[in-house]
């Protein structure tokens, strides 16, 4: 992934959030204009701080970089509540996933 690639991801991954880049710094302790710098290609982020943001948009590093996946922290959630299911549930769910994939 490029410094361009990581900037646009940021954004897009921001964005689902509905946060400003000002809010974003500002929550992970940092001047206001520091998610701007890096969206707009001026910086990238310490790894530390690369660490933070993902925290901060509740996903692991490895899914920052995953483009595939659209929205991380959803799919996220949803595979957590997934675990809880029996069975029966899962098999509904599936054949459901299944119909809303051919579509």
């Amino acid at each position: 992934m490029y410094k361009e690639d990581f900037s646009l991801r940021l954004a897009r991954l921001r964005n689902q959030m509905n946060v400003s880049a000002r809010d974003m710094s500002l929550s992970i302790g940092q001047n206001p204009g520091y998610i701007n710098n890096i969206e707009s290609g001026k910086a990238l982020p310490s790894m530390s701080m690369f660490f933070y943001i993902c925290e901060y948009l509740g996903i692991t590093p490895a899914e920052f970089f995953k483009e595939d996946i659209k929205s991380p922290e959803k799919i996220r959630k949803i595979t957590k509540k997934i675990t809880a299911l029996d069975d029966e549930s899962l098999d509904c769910l599936a054949l459901l996933i299944e119909k809303l994939s051919n579509k």
